[in-house]
C-alpha cells in the first residue's frame, strides 16, 4: 500500500526542494506556476509540497553511503555521511533527514538522532524543519558529508532519507541508493565494529601517491592556538587486507595508536605493523610536517607511495597532531578496489581530528591525564567540553584540519576492469616524467647558475645537488621571479644513470623519534627501492638505517619530556654564509615543578652555493620533439635560446638537452631456421613421399607477423615395384633381423616368467659414513610380454649393509 507523503516546502531557492517522503521513487518537473496549484498543509516540518511524478526505477545516479557501511548502529556514536552522485552526474540541493521505521516525519518524536555540519559551506539545517540538513547555496556539486550521532538506546531501527535536486527534475527515494536502514545493535555485540569489507575482484596491482596537506593554523582554528611547536608527527599506515585493522571507530587503541596519537612516535605502530607481514603489503611513512601549516611554494607537503593487490586492497593511515593530548587524523581501511575489479583512480578526503580514549586533557596543551579505564576510539565534536578549542555552544561543525589526497599513479599486471578507465595506464605507466618546462618571465634578470654542489650521496644510491642563482633585477614587481634553486637527481663517482643493474632509490624517509622519552634508545628511518635493475639483478642497498639516539641524557624528577628535533629551516642566505634554525617543545613539565631549562631553539651557521653575479637570460625551452623511433625505446630533444646581450658576459647553461623515450613496444615477428633437407622416400619402389622441417626460434610478440608452416611434404616416385618374389625376401630379412635382436636383448637382462628385465643398477652410497648404514640396487621391467598371466613381472629392489664398523 502507499503511504501519501508528507507536506513539502522549497527553501531560499526555486531550485531546491525540502523533503519528500513517498515510498517509492518519484520524478517530476516543477515550476512556478505548479507551486502556486499545489495545496500545502502545516506539520512539524511545515508547508512541504505534495506532488505526483513519473515512478523511477533502479535509480543508481547518487548514492547515500555511512562510513564503514554498517548494519547496526550503537547509540550515541558519531557516524560520517556522505551524499554522492557518480561521474558525470551532479546535484544542485538535497535535503538529508534520518526517521525512526514506520514514522512519516511531521512530528518532532518521529525523528531519531542528531546531525552535526561538516562543512557550513556546503550544508546547513533547514530553517523551517530544523532536524533535516540542506545546502547552503544551490550550485552544481557531486558530494556533501555530515555527521549523524545515533540516537540513544531504545530507539529501535533507523531510516536515513535523502532527495535530490538536480536541474529542474527532483527524485525522492525511499528503498535503494538514496536510502540506508540502520537498526540498533543488541548489547551482546557492544565493542565490536560492524564494518563488512567486501572481496576485491580486480587483477594485477596498483601503485598509489598518497599526499598530506594540513590545514591546521591560527587562521582556520584560531581558539588557543599553540603558536610554538605546531607540527604534524610523521604519517605512519600500511595497505592491508581485511583481515588486519590498523586503528578504527569504536574500536580500542593499541599500544602502536597510544604512543602516535600521544607522543607523535611511529615506531611501535610501525613495529605492530611488520608483525603482521602476511596481511601487509606496503609500510606507509612519510616525514613530519614543522610548523603544522606552510604554503606549498615554501615547502611540498608530505608524501608516501605504496602499492595494494587483490588481498591487500585497503588503506590506513594515521598522523599526530601536535601538541594534543591524543588527538590524530588519518583514514581507516579505505577500500581502493571498485565493485567494477578496477582500481580507485583518485581519492580526495577532508579530514577532522579524532580521540584515541588514552589520554582525558581537553586542549591542545593539557597535561599528561591517563584516561583509565582507555575508552574507544571516536571522531571529536564541537560540544565535547568548553575548554575544547572545537567546543562551539550551537552544536556547529569543526573545521576540517587536514585533507589527503590518494592518486593512483601506475598499474602493473594485466587488468580485469568491467567497465575499462579512460586512460590507458599501462602506457603512461612507462612514459617517462617530464620536467617542467622553465616559465623564467624576461623581465627577471638572473645571475648565472652557480656550479653544482656535491652529490648527496657517495654511493650508487640516488641523491640530490643543488645549484643556485641571484636575482639581479625585477623590471616589472607585478610579474613575480621564479625559484632561484635548482636541484638534480645524481649519484656518488663511478656511478652511471646508464648502467643496467643500477637500483633506483627513493629517498631516505625522515629519521624515526627516539624509541624511548629519556635517556638511550635507537630510531630508524627506512628508504624503498623505486626501480628494480633492467638487467634483472637483484638490488643489494640497504633500505633500512638504525642509529643510538639520547633524549634527556640525566632524567629525574627535574627533567623536562621534550619532543623530537623538528627538521631544520632552510638557510637564510640564497647564496654564501647564512643561518638556519629548528625547534622542538616540551611535551611535559619536571614532575618537581621546576622551570624546564632544555632549549626549545637551536641556530647554527649554513653554506650555500657562492654568489654568481654574471646575469644570463635565457628563452623558455620549446616542446619536446618527437620520439626518435615508432615503437620501444628512443631520445627526444628539446631547445631553449639565449637572450642576454653579449656585452653582460658569457652564459654556462645547456641551450639543449636529450632524454630517453619510451613508447609502446615493437611487434615482433615469427623467427625460424633454414629448412631441413630433404628426408630419403619412404618407398623403395612406386610411389611415395618425403619431408623437411624447420624449427621455430621466436614466437611472434607485440602482434608480430605469425609463424608460418614448419613441415613440407612432397611426393617421389621410384621405379615400379615388378617382383613381388624380391619384396618377399626384403620382409623375411627384416624379420629375421628383428628376432636377432629381441634375442640379443633378452640375453642382456635377467629373464623372469612372462617378461624381460634390465641389469641391476649399481649399488648406491652408503647412508651412514660408519656404524651400519645400507644400499640399494634396482632392477626394472624392461619389457612385459602380452601373453603373461604371471605376476612376478615386476621393478626389483636388493637392500645390504655397509659401514658396519663402528665410528
Amino acid at each position: 500500500m502507499r503511504v501519501s507523503p508528507a507536506p513539502l516546502r522549497l527553501s531560499r531557492s526555486p531550485a531546491l526542494l525540502a523533503l519528500a517522503l513517498p515510498l517509492a521513487v518519484v520524478a517530476l518537473a516543477f515550476s512556478d506556476e505548479t507551486l502556486d496549484k499545489v495545496p500545502k498543509s502545516e506539520g512539524y516540518c511545515s508547508r512541504i509540497l505534495r506532488a505526483q511524478g513519473t515512478r523511477r526505477e533502479g535509480y543508481t545516479e547518487f548514492s547515500l553511503r555511512v562510513e564503514g557501511d554498517p548494519e547496526f548502529y550503537k547509540p550515541g556514536t558519531s557516524y560520517r555521511v556522505t551524499l554522492s552522485a557518480a561521474t558525470p552526474s551532479y546535484f544542485r540541493g538535497f535535503t538529508l533527514i534520518a526517521l525512526k521505521e514506520h514514522r512519516e516525519g511531521d512530528k518532532e518524536e518521529d525523528h531519531a538522532g542528531t546531525f552535526q555540519i561538516i562543512d557550513e559551506e556546503e550544508t546547513q539545517f533547514m530553517s523551517n524543519c530544523p532536524v533535516a540538513v540542506t545546502e547552503s547555496t544551490p550550485r552544481r556539486r557531486t558530494r556533501i558529508q555530515v555527521f549523524w550521532v545515533a540516537p540513544p538506546a531504545g530507539t529501535g531501527c533507523v531510516i536515513l532519507k535523502a532527495s535530490i535536486v538536480q536541474k529542474r527534475i527532483i527524485y525522492f527515494q525511499d528503498e535503494g541508493s538514496l536510502t540506508k536502514k540502520l537498526c540498533e545493535q543488541d548489547s551482546m555485540f557492544d565493542g565490536v565494529t560492524d564494518k563488512p569489507i567486501l572481496d576485491c575482484c580486480a587483477c594485477g596491482t596498483a601503485k598509489y601517491r598518497l599526499t598530506f596537506y594540513g590545514n591546521w593554523s591560527e587562521k582556520t582554528h584560531p581558539k588557543d592556538y599553540p603558536r610554538r611547536a605546531n607540527h604534524w608527527s610523521a604519517i605512519i599506515g600500511g595497505s592491508h587486507s581485511k583481515n588486519y585493522v590498523l586503528w578504527e571507530y569504536g574500536g580500542y587503541a593499541s599500544e602502536g595508536v597510544k604512543q602516535v596519537a600521544e607522543l607523535g612516535s611511529p615506531v611501535k605502530m610501525e613495529e605492530e605493523i611488520r608483525q603482521q607481514s602476511d596481511e601487509v603489503l606496503t609500510v606507509i611513512k612519510a616525514k613530519a610536517q614543522w610548523p603544522a601549516w606552510q604554503p606549498l611554494n615554501v615547502r611540498a607537503a608530505p608524501s608516501a607511495e605504496f602499492s595494494v593487490d587483490r588481498t591487500r586492497h585497503l588503506m590506513s593511515f594515521l598522523t599526530m597532531m601536535g601538541p594534543s593530548p591524543d588527538w590524530n587524523v588519518g583514514l581507516s581501511a579505505e577500500d581502493l578496489c571498485t565493485k567494477e575489479c578496477g582500481w580507485v583512480q583518485k581519492l580526495v578526503q577532508d579530514l577532522i581530528p579524532w580521540d584515541a580514549g588514552t589520554d582525558s586533557g581537553v586542549t591542545y596543551e593539557s597535561p599528561n591525564r591517563p584516561t583509565i579505564p582507555q575508552e574507544k576510539i571516536r571522531p571529536l565534536t564541537s560540544l565535547d567540553h568548553p575548554q575544547s578549542p572545537f567546543y562551539d555552544p550551537e552544536g556547529g561543525s569543526i573545521t576540517q584540519v587536514a585533507r589527503v589526497v590518494i592518486e593512483r599513479i601506475a598499474r602493473k599486471g594485466e587488468q580485469c576492469n568491467i567497465v575499462p578507465d579512460n586512460v590507458d595506464d599501462i602506457v603512461a605507466d612507462l612514459a617517462p616524467e617530464e620536467k617542467d618546462e622553465d616559465d623564467t618571465p624576461e623581465t627577471c634578470i638572473y645571475s648565472n647558475w652557480s656550479p653544482w654542489s656535491a652529490c648527496s650521496s657517495s654511493t650508487c644510491d640516488k641523491g640530490k645537488r643543488m645549484r643556485q642563482r641571484m636575482l639581479k633585477a625585477q623590471l616589472d614587481l607585478s610579474v613575480p621571479c621564479p625559484d632561484t634553486q635548482d636541484f638534480q637527481p645524481c649519484m656518488g663517482p663511478g656511478c652511471s644513470d646508464e648502467d643496467g643493474s643500477t637500483c633506483t632509490m627513493s629517498e631516505w624517509i625522515t629519521w624515526s623519534p627516539c624509541s624511548i622519552s629519556c635517556g638511550m634508545g635507537m630510531r630508524s628511518r627506512e628508504r624503498y627501492v623505486k626501480q628494480f635493475p633492467e638487467d634483472g639483478s637483484v638490488c643489494t642497498l640497504p633500505t633500512e638505517e638504525t642509529e643510538k639516539c639520547t633524549v634527556n641524557e640525566e632524567c629525574s624528577s627535574s627533567s623536562c619530556l621534550m619532543t623530537e628535533w623538528g627538521e631544520w629551516d632552510e638557510c637564510s642566505a640564497t647564496c654564501g654564509m647564512g643561518m638556519k634554525k629548528r625547534h622542538r617543545m616540551v611535551k611535559m613539565s619536571p614532575a618537581d615543578g621546576s622551570m624546564c631549562k632544555a632549549e626549545t631553539s637551536q641556530t647554527e651557521k649554513c653554506m650555500m652555493p657562492e654568489c654568481h653575479t654574471i646575469p644570463c637570460l635565457l628563452s623558455p625551452w620549446s616542446e619536446w620533439s618527437d620520439c626518435s623511433v615508432t615503437c620501444g625505446k628512443g631520445m627526444r630533444t628539446r631547445q631553449r635560446m639565449l637572450k642576454s646581450l653579449a656585452e653582460l658576459g658569457d652564459c654556462n647553461e645547456e641551450l639543449e638537452q636529450v632524454e630517453k623515450c619510451m613508447l609502446p613496444e615493437c611487434p615482433t615477428d615469427c623467427e625460424l631456421t633454414e629448412w631441413s633437407q630433404w628426408s630419403e622416400c619412404n618407398k623403395s619402389c612406386g610411389k611415395g613421399h618425403m619431408i623437411r622441417t624447420r624449427m621455430i626460434q621466436m614466437e611472434p610478440q607485440f602482434g608480430g607477423a605469425p609463424c608460418p608452416e614448419t613441415v613440407q611434404r612432397k611426393k617421389c616416385r621410384l621405379r615400379k615395384c615388378r617382383n613381388p618374389s624380391i619384396q618377399k625376401l626384403r620382409w623375411r630379412e627384416a624379420r629375421e633381423s628383428r628376432r636377432s635382436e629381441q634375442m640379443r636383448e633378452e640375453s642382456d637382462g635377467e629373464q623372469f616368467p612372462g617378461c624381460r628385465m634390465r641389469p641391476w643398477t649399481a649399488w648406491s652410497e652408503c647412508t651412514k659414513l660408519c656404524g651400519g648404514g645400507i644400499q640399494e640396487r634396482y632392477m626394472t621391467v624392461k619389457k612385459r610380454f602380452k601373453s603373461s598371466q604371471f605376476t612376478s613381472c615386476k621393478d626389483k629392489k636388493e637392500i645390504r649393509a655397509c659401514n658396519v664398523h663402528p665410528c
